[in-house]
């Protein structure tokens, strides 16, 4: 870590990543390298290397940026005393994803290559923001008269059911004309639909 202020070390950290996901706008998880990273900041690209080793790890704090978002968004819910119902509650879920696009994106396409090739210090970090937002929707589910089994059935089947709404809501020209070749009968649905439809499918066991 080189020498300078706490500040100094997070605004730069910040700009690495802001400048990851600027490119990840038009770009491929493979196209994008650390020196196209390096093009767009204000600091030489060599200087990179004094806080992320790979390009893994930027990418990594990237989606850990977007879980804290996340994180902080459950919370306000949480927190909040209002009473939601059931389907109330899939729809925030829901729309809260259909916001997360970059991060439903990294979980389905480059997680493993990520983690892989990130060292240990990065990928603890990441996985205490993934802990806490599995705590935010513990909480959530805090409104609703469920068990603690109830909510570890609720847990442990929703953040697996996320790796898999990217690839159906997000396709190609190439995969739609596939699709259609291949005489596949596909209903496409957005981020949103997809999200609602299976939280609402996996909390039908919690009562009104």
């Amino acid at each position: 870590m080189p020498k300078g202020s706490e500040q100094l070390t997070k605004d730069r950290e910040n700009e690495i990543i802001n400048a990851c996901a600027k490119l990840y706008e038009s770009m491929s998880f493979k196209e994008i390298t650390i020196k196209e990273i390096g093009n767009i900041t204000s600091f030489k690209r060599s200087s990179i290397y004094n806080y992320y080793n790979t390009k893994e790890e930027i990418f990594l704090s990237l989606l850990k940026r977007e879980y804290e978002q996340w994180t902080q968004e459950l919370y306000s819910v949480s927190n909040d005393e209002k009473i939601l119902t059931k389907n109330e509650f899939a729809e925030f879920l829901a729309h809260s994803l259909e916001k997360r696009e970059t991060m439903l994106s990294l979980l389905s396409l480059n997680l493993r290559d990520m983690e892989d090739n990130s060292h240990m210090e990065k990928l603890i970090e990441f996985k205490k923001a993934y802990g806490e937002t599995m705590n935010a929707v513990r909480k959530c589910l805090n409104k609703f008269d469920m068990s603690e089994q109830e909510k570890d059935n609720f847990i442990y089947s929703f953040f697996p059911f996320m790796y898999g709404i990217y690839p159906y809501a997000i396709v190609t020209d190439k995969q739609c004309k596939a699709m259609t070749e291949a005489n596949v009968n596909y209903k496409y649905m957005s981020i949103y639909e997809i999200a609602l439809l299976g939280t609402k499918k996996l909390l039908t066991a919690i009562p009104e």
